[in-house]
Order: structure tokens, then C-alpha cells, then sequence
């Protein structure tokens, strides 16, 4: 963590300096420790290929085999993702994750215009995705897949690299914990297949219903089991849970959240680490369970006790449940309809303190007022 965070810090000096974008400048710091491609036939197409990662803490130009890179970082469980064009939804996100207070220095529209016309402009190359098995990976697969499907790109010159798991890594987190050799190593396994239309056609489904204006697609997509996208069934169906639950009005993370400090948990980084214990695939970055946090103590009728009270919640804001969040956390009062909800799930917004959509442990599907909720 530390060595990510000072390399993080001298791509922003060379950037102060340079007028450079962070991925060109990040390239530059990387070029000297590159390893030279693999010697044959599948090195020389890979090395020309243009590759696609969720974040520059997997090292993939250290790698040898990826001399060109590009970052797909939004975190696409958070904010409005409806279905509008490009253009139209690179300013909806630079907006969300500005006004989130997850980009300070304003840079997210100009990073994602620049992410947008480099994979666009490589249209007629070859693609290398390199991703993970959790909900945030699998919401950028399917945007960067869907948008490879409009330029017509054929599915043969796309090859997915994606894994949940690694040899000798008992609870794996993400490629950043690979070395570069290991990183090297997975084209050679079944984690790396070529892409077939199928899997664009799904893809393509899979956007189009994570940000339809209703949640009634998710579902079927939950459903699939396709062997190329092969965690994407999974990740719908732990998107789902998110959507309030018709027992208490809590999504999944509020409720283990709730659970944690009930448990114990005396401060909010306690808390965190806790919950995405208990998730399958962690995919939540602290922040945005911080600020998630911060909304249960900071509502009408609060959830949780923050102290210092007034303070945004940190990893270090002592954390109590109140008597109202127990009484929801027990199930005994529904969230929602003391607080009311202002939040979208992809295309869904979901607002006020009678939502049309909820989330049903008994048949587990998102439900509405035409299933009897």
C-alpha cells in the first residue's frame, strides 16, 4: 500500500511538471522496469494489443506484454448510469464522482473521454481485458464489451482474462496482488479465452438491463451461465441485494454494515473490514462504504451513532448503533420508510419513502407492485 501510494505521488509530480494525463505519465515512470515481450507468435500479438484493466495497481506494463494500457476506473454500483449516449453519460459520471468527493482535482471527465477515444481509436487491433470475478469488474466488462459490440469490433479480436481466484492466495483480492511474472503467466491458463458473439450479445443484454429505468432485466441476466463470461450471473444477483429489502428497507452492505458494529465493531474501518469479510467477492471500496456510513448516521431518524458527531465518517469515527437502528437491523422497522431513499442503482433511481422496487429474501428477486409488494 505504501509503495502504491508514493509511485501514485511521483506520477503526480512528473503530471505537475509535464502538463502530461496520469496514464501517459504513469507509462513513462513504468518504462524502464518493462520486461521485454515473450519471444513467438502469441507474445508479438499481445504486445500490439491495446489492453483494458480495472485500475493501475495491477501492473500490467511491468508485464512485457502489454505496452499499452488503459484504466477503466468508475465505480459503476454508485451513482446514475442510465441509458443515454457516450458522451451524454462520461458528463452524468465526471459529475457523480466529483460531487461524491471521490475526484478533487475535476480530472474524471477528461480521463474518461480519453479512455473512451483509445479504445475507440483501436478499432481495428486486437483487445486484451484483464478483470476480476466481482460486481465492480463485472460492471466495466460490460460496458467496455457493449461499447466494442456498437464499433462493430469482432468478437475474435477480443480476449477476456478473468479470474476469482489464484494458486496459493487463500482470499484473493484482485490482479494488484499478482506479481508481473504472474500476471505473465495467465494467458497460458483457462482464465483467458478468446470471445465468441455470444458473449457480446450478453454483454450487450447485460448493459442495456443494468441501465434500463426499471430492474426488470436483472434477473434474467442473474440467471445466465455463460462459460466466457462466467462470473457475470453472479454479479447481477449480488447487484440485486442492494436494492432495499422488503423485511427492513436495508440493501445487503447496509445490513452487514449495521451487523458488524452490532457485533462489535467499535470504529468505522472496523466495521468495513468486517462486512466485506463476508462478502464473497469483495468489490466495496471503504470510501464509498464510509460515505454509506455516514448517510445511516446522518438520516432523519439515525441508524448509527458517529463520534465525533458532525464529522464525515472515516476509517477512525467511532461507530454505535442506535436503538432505531436496532430495532431495523432486527426487522422490527423498515429503513426506507423512516428515512426515505435518494439512490440510483444503474438507470434505477430509486427516491422517497415508498419505493416501487425491492428486494425479496424469500424469492430472492428484486420485486414491484405488480409482484405484491
Amino acid at each position: 500500500m505504501t509503495k502504491q501510494a508514493d509511485f501514485k505521488r511521483r506520477v503526480r509530480e512528473r503530471m505537475a511538471k509535464t502538463g502530461e494525463s496520469y496514464a501517459t505519465a504513469r507509462s513513462h515512470l513504468l518504462a524502464g522496469q518493462r520486461q521485454p515481450a515473450p519471444a513467438g507468435p502469441v507474445g508479438d500479438w499481445m504486445a500490439e494489443a491495446l489492453h483494458v484493466s480495472n485500475g493501475d495497481a495491477t501492473d500490467l506494463p511491468g508485464t512485457g506484454i502489454a505496452r499499452r494500457v488503459v484504466f477503466w476506473r468508475d465505480v459503476l454500483h454508485e451513482g446514475p448510469v442510465p441509458a443515454v449516449g457516450p458522451e451524454e453519460l462520461r458528463r452524468i459520471r465526471a459529475a457523480f464522482i466529483i460531487g461524491a468527493g471521490a475526484d478533487d482535482r475535476g480530472e474524471a471527465r477528461a480521463m474518461f473521454a480519453e479512455r473512451d477515444r483509445t479504445l475507440e481509436e483501436n478499432r481495428d487491433g486486437e483487445y486484451v481485458l484483464w478483470f476480476e470475478a466481482d460486481l465492480y469488474d463485472q460492471l466495466q466488462i460490460i460496458q467496455i464489451l457493449a461499447r466494442l459490440a456498437e464499433l462493430r469490433v469482432p468478437a475474435e479480436r477480443i480476449t477476456l482474462i478473468c479470474i476469482g481466484e489464484h494458486p496459493g492466495i487463500a482470499r484473493f483480492g484482485g490482479l494488484g496482488q499478482l506479481t508481473a511474472e504472474q500476471l505473465r503467466e495467465l494467458p497460458a491458463t483457462k482464465a483467458c479465452a478468446r470471445l465468441t458473439p455470444a458473449a457480446l450479445e450478453l454483454a450487450t443484454r447485460a448493459w442495456a438491463a443494468f441501465r434500463a429505468p426499471t430492474p426488470a432485466g436483472l434477473g434474467a441476466i442473474a440467471a445466465v451461465r455463460s462459460p466466457e463470461l462466467r462470473f457475470l450471473g453472479e454479479a447481477f444477483d449480488r447487484l440485486s441485494r442492494e436494492y432495499p429489502a422488503t423485511r427492513d428497507g436495508l440493501s445487503l452492505t447496509e445490513r452487514r454494515v449495521l451487523a458488524a458494529v452490532a457485533d462489535g465493531a467499535p470504529d468505522a474501518g472496523t466495521a468495513f473490514v468486517r462486512a466485506a469479510a463476508r462478502e464473497t467477492r469483495p468489490y466495496l471500496g471503504d470510501d464509498w462504504c464510509f460515505a454509506m456510513m455516514d448517510r445511516m448516521a446522518r438520516a432523519p431518524v439515525p441508524l448509527l451513532d458517529a463520534d465525533p458527531a458532525g464529522e464525515p465518517v472515516d476509517r477512525d469515527t467511532r461507530l454505535r448503533l442506535t436503538g432505531t437502528g436496532a430495532r431495523v437491523l432486527a426487522g422490527r422497522a423498515d429503513h426506507v420508510t423512516l428515512n426515505g431513499l435518494d439512490r440510483w442503482i444503474g438507470g434505477v433511481h430509486l427516491r422517497g419513502r415508498h419505493v416501487r422496487w425491492r428486494w425479496d429474501d424469500g424469492t430472492e428477486t428484486v420485486v414491484g407492485p405488480a409482484d405484491g409488494d
